[in-house]
């Protein structure tokens, strides 16, 4: 018997469960799963479970008042499936306080082994179970859960018989005694025996104990048992023949069912090739029936969908479906385990926190067509009066059951079934009941879906049949007494007439109606539409295309076809040809036609000239030329992008100068443009640093409707708390926006958020306090008179500006490269009027230098700002930095701010040019550093460096330096004054070419390239400096500027070789840039280094 999986629940009354228990457990042997004995009242009569002798999972036995429970010949627990996942034995709350009755004796006195899983005995009634011996029971080996009692506390229990081997017994009496295997055995014995002597030992094949040592000798199988004969495996289906060399099948093969081996599985139950009765298909195959025998056969393509239900796989132990798993089931075809509905299903269960399941949720059982277990239902939305969403369910298999019932519907309060296309249930009984509105119950067509005996329907308590006819609830006049699922004609059992679709119906369209049907078995059945309707007469005679009465198109022998054939492989791998006659007849072609033909003979043949060659070749022709059009399309697409990119960069970084007007002050009008941009413009990327005025973030600009992306500093003020906070700041904005020098950063545009925030450029090497500390042991002399000739410079052109830093200090010089150095940091600038008087601001210049003479020595440090100007006052000056000569201190003291009270006898930054710029021709006369001429610091075409600029975050990788060099140039538009040859150029304007740029006296003037270390060049290198060398991109940055006319022209002469720094024009002593002119009149944008600040 199959055995009952209820754990402690009781689903009916008690009659009803003892009913259910007789049904299941009566002249059962082997139960092949659990065995459950709960809720026996004290009067049940329990003998008819004297015939169990072997149990495949657990056995529980609780909630009983019953007296004694008769287990006499239960010999063996396997423990297939054990309870809690621990117990093979459990027996608990045997015992009822309010009556004081209990179970006081269980009658195991054959009980000899449990092969898997402990045991929990907690009962207080229950008599002399604390005298057995365990050990002999269970397999030690696997340490098993146990929980056994102390000695029990009923004084109506008495001892165990005197005959009783250590006093362990089941019961009062000398039939009642344990029966030891395994504790008296000798040593000789592996497992079980009969006696203490070694030629009592047991077969290995036994279990439980035997009579013999042979295998036939066995009380129980470990294995298989077959025909009497323990064995380790069934024999196999198929065996090697020695003689033909090859698998043939096995006359004495058998399949294996639970332990024991069969020649034939049970009818519910499905045979595999391997030789096993299994529930479910697996892998890839599914279930058929050949011969009246279900197997599993591989699947053509896909595989119709099967689920897991409750029971088996990742549901094996939930309870019931609810909101968490019934979305497995969607688009399942069948399911393999058991469907509880229940009322935890839709209110949900607190405990386990699931959550409440709409009803709606129902509908995805819509698709499901057969359930390989039970189908119970104990709960159901009040809104569905019928079981609609099983409504295509064809087969109940019913190989594990609810007890016995493989399906149950109680409790609801549904009209009708609707179980419209229900066909099987293979095993298991039915129960309906408790259903107070439910009506069409006919009991008879239940036994027409039944395929065992045995099996049986028990309806009842249900709604009667006169309150059904009040409520007009009766089956559609279209079907036949037997009955129907419901109301409608699509509900009946069998139809009267006939049926369409599933429907009942009172007549077929044989003779009219828009398409024609033939009646096969009472079912109304489409012709095939290669029939010709017919008027008067029938259509087909039957389904087919070669039973109908006449063919709508051509008749090829015995059947319609839309058309005759045309090369079909035919006998002898020869291809058929046919052509149509007169009467629309397929007739075969000559035989030597062998591309068709269109009538008889070989005049009707066919010339290979008119065959498919032609379409061939003509289908070949469009698609070649399909695909050159495709290309031309892409090509010309690309093209008008690349203009475009082309066209907007040429615009963007195109500068033109506009002509000084005469103004009454004499000063030219500031026609810097200040972009104003939007937030979403720009990226953050990360933050660079912060300080008094604000944070700065590296990010990427671009700039809307174009696609470029420049890489910018983006400074992040502090929010305005004042109107004079305000004016501040777009006063820094004005003054930024006004510069243009190489040696002073530029505003590339602003952004007036509620934080405003300044774009300027990425300068790559950060401040140059920092820089000098980071790599005091590699700056040289030369670095270090440079960098003080281009701060000289950026500020000499602030002062013939008009403009005033107010605070100048290393912090606020960046370092584009080791070789160029910009001042920023507007924050206390002001910009004079053309009728202000002069503000001296070179003493800040004083304390840069002596900041970058020390390494980034902090100046005054640890003084107070408030008392600098009375130690001044009292002579105090900064100390002699000890790499100095005594001529550049001369400089730092005659220029510094406070070191020199009377202003005018302060140098102007001009004068400081031609110092500096004197010194850095011979700079270790000036500046005495040990190993000057080692000293070398990282060049800006180091191979890390240039992949971090150019494929830096969001910028892209190799090819892509057009879009982005010459960003800075954006704040700029040349007007259109200077289109003409004659316009000058702005004295502070970059004339230099591509080639000087790449000259390393420009980059670093001083000691000969011979002198310096060697830089090597690599494909990185390349890569970048190609965006200045390569000749087909350089128009793209071409400044139509056209050059005066005044100036020389030196078409092939390379004014900037390689040479002596005092060769190099920045440290000429007129001070004033050398314009480098071109054959053709323009100035390359790509040349001015503010184009190169990435």
């Amino acid at each position: 018997c199959q055995g009952i999986t209820n754990r402690l629940n009781r689903l009916s009354s008690t009659d009803d469960h003892y009913a259910n228990m007789l049904k299941t457990y009566s002249n059962c042997t082997v139960v092949l799963e659990n065995l459950e004995i709960t809720h026996m009242e004290e009067h049940r009569d329990l003998s008819f479970l004297r015939s169990i002798e072997e149990v495949g999972g657990y056995v529980l036995i609780a909630l009983n008042t019953v007296s004694r429970i008769h287990l006499d010949n239960l010999r063996i627990i396997r423990g297939h499936s054990l309870y809690d996942n621990k117990f093979a034995l459990k027996v608990i709350s045997n015992y009822n306080k309010s009556t004081g009755l209990g179970t006081s004796e269980l009658l195991l006195n054959s009980l000899t082994e449990i092969l898997k899983g402990g045991v929990k005995i907690s009962s207080k009634m229950l008599c002399n179970v604390d005298t057995i011996q365990w050990n002999d029971i269970v397999n030690t080996e696997t340490k098993p859960a146990m929980e056994l009692p102390e000695k029990s506390n009923n004084p109506q229990c008495q001892k165990c018989h005197s005959s009783c081997f250590n006093g362990s017994c089941w019961a009062p009496g000398s039939q009642n005694c344990q029966q030891l295997t395994k504790l008296n055995c000798a040593q000789q014995c592996s497992r079980r025996c009969n006696g203490p002597a070694p030629s009592n030992c047991c077969n290995e094949h036994c279990a439980a104990g035997c009579t013999g040592p042979r295998a036939t000798d066995c009380l129980a199988c470990r294995d298989f048992q077959d025909d009497g004969v323990c064995k380790d495996s069934c024999p196999g289906l198929i065996r090697y023949d020695p003689n033909l060399h090859q698998l043939v099948p096995n006359p004495h093969g058998k399949y294996n069912f639970g332990a024991k081996c069969v020649k034939t599985c049970p009818h519910n139950y499905v045979v595999t090739d391997h030789g096993a009765c299994v529930r479910t298909c697996s892998g890839n195959t599914y279930e058929i029936e050949e011969g009246g025998i279900r197997k599993c056969a591989k699947c053509d393509g896909l595989c119709p969908k099967v689920c897991n239900g409750l029971g088996t796989g990742e549901l094996a132990n939930t309870i019931s479906i609810n909101a968490t798993n019934i979305e497995s089931f969607r688009n399942c075809t069948k399911i393999n385990g058991n469907i509880n509905i229940i009322r935890t299903s839709f209110d949900g269960d607190s405990y386990t926190k699931t959550p409440k399941m709409h009803p709606s949720q129902l509908d995805v059982f819509k698709t499901v067509r057969e359930i390989s277990g039970y189908l119970l239902i104990q709960q159901w939305p009040e809104n569905l009066h019928s079981l609609s969403p099983f409504e295509n369910l064809e087969i109940i298999r019913g190989r594990t059951k609810r007890g016995s019932r493989s399906l149950v519907v109680a409790g609801l309060s549904i009209t009708s079934l609707g179980l419209r296309s229900l066909k099987e249930i293979s095993d298991g009984d039915v129960i309906i009941t408790m259903n107070k509105n439910l009506c069409y119950t006919s009991e008879s067509h239940w036994k027409k879906l039944f395929r065992s005996e045995g099996q049986s329907a028990t309806i009842k308590e249900n709604a009667d049949v006169a309150t059904c006819a009040q409520r007009n609830n009766i089956c559609d006049r279209k079907c036949t007494a037997e009955g129907c699922w419901g109301p409608g004609p699509d509900m009946c059992f069998t139809c009267s007439d006939y049926s369409r679709g599933g429907s009942c119906v009172d007549s077929c369209n044989i003779l009219e109606g828009e398409s024609r049907e033939t009646v096969v078995n009472k079912t109304c059945v489409k012709c095939h539409p290669e029939c010709e309707r017919m008027n008067g007469t029938t259509t087909c005679s039957a389904p087919g295309s070669g039973n109908c009465t006449r063919c709508a198109n051509f008749q090829d022998g015995l059947f319609c076809v839309s058309r005759c054939p045309r090369g079909v492989p035919g006998e002898d791998d020869m291809l058929v040809w046919k052509y149509a006659d007169n009467n629309k007849v397929c007739q075969l072609c000559h035989r030597n036609c062998t591309q068709g033909c269109t009538g008889p003979g070989l005049a009707g043949c066919q010339d290979k000239s008119t065959s498919g060659f032609s379409l061939i070749a003509a289908g070949v022709v469009g698609g070649l030329l399909a695909v050159l059009l495709a290309g031309l399309s892409v090509f010309v697409l690309l093209r008008r992008r690349h203009i475009k990119r082309k066209r907007t960069m040429r615009r963007l970084l195109q500068e033109r100068e506009l002509v000084e007007p005469l103004t009454p002050s004499g000063e030219a009008p500031n026609q810097a443009l200040l972009r104003i941009l939007k937030e979403p413009e720009f990226k953050k990327i990360k933050v660079l640093g912060s300080g008094a005025f604000g944070t700065v973030y590296k990010g990427l600009w671009v700039p809307e409707g174009e696609d470029v992306k420049i890489p910018v500093a983006i400074k992040v003020l502090r929010e305005a708390t004042s109107p004079k906070a305000n004016k501040d700041i777009l006063d820094e904005a004005y003054v930024m926006a006004s510069v243009e020098h190489p040696h002073v950063c530029r505003l590339l545009g602003i952004c007036l958020t509620s934080t405003v925030q300044l774009i300027t450029q990425l300068m790559p090497f950060g401040c140059l306090l920092d820089y000098v500390k980071e790599n005091k042991d590699n700056v040289g002399s030369q670095y270090l008179l440079n960098w003080c000739v281009q701060i000289a410079k950026g500020m000499n052109y602030l002062e013939e500006r008009h403009l005033v830093h107010r605070d100048l200090a290393a912090r606020n010089v960046l370092v584009k490269t080791p070789q160029h150095v910009k001042i920023t940091d507007f924050g206390l600038a002001k910009l004079l009027n053309a009728d202000e008087k002069e503000y001296h601001a070179d003493g800040g210049k004083g304390v840069t230098v002596w900041e970058l003479m020390t390494f980034g020595t902090k100046p005054y440090d640890g003084i107070p700002a408030s008392e600098i100007a009375g130690i001044l006052e009292k002579g105090e000056r900064l100390p002699q930095p000890p790499i100095c000569t005594i001529d550049v201190y001369m400089i730092m003291v005659k220029c510094t701010w406070g070191w020199m009270i009377n202003a005018v006898n302060r140098p102007r930054f001009r004068e400081l040019i031609a110092e500096f710029t004197k010194m850095a021709r011979d700079p270790s006369r000036y500046l005495v550093i040990q190993g000057d001429d080692r000293m070398h610091l990282p060049s800006p075409t180091d191979k890390k460096l240039f992949r971090t600029l150019i494929s830096g975050e969001g910028l892209g990788g190799r090819g892509r330096c057009r879009r982005v060099f010459g960003a800075p140039a954006w704040i700029l538009q040349q007007p259109k004054h200077f289109s003409h040859a004659s316009a000058p150029l702005y004295n502070y304007m970059n004339q230099n070419g591509a080639s000087d740029m790449m000259n390393p006296n420009y980059k670093y003037p001083g000691p000969p390239r011979s002198i310096l270390p060697t830089i090597s060049s690599d494909d990185t290198e390349s890569e970048y400096l190609n965006c200045f060398k390569n000749g087909t991109i350089q128009p793209e940055y071409l400044n139509e500027v056209p050059s005066s006319s005044n100036f020389p022209f030196t078409p092939n002469t390379q004014k900037y070789a390689p040479q002596n720094s005092i060769d190099n024009p920045d440290y000429q002593q007129d001070f004033t840039p050398t314009f480098k002119t071109h054959t053709n009149g323009h100035i390359p944008a790509a040349e001015n280094t503010e184009y190169t600040s990435v």
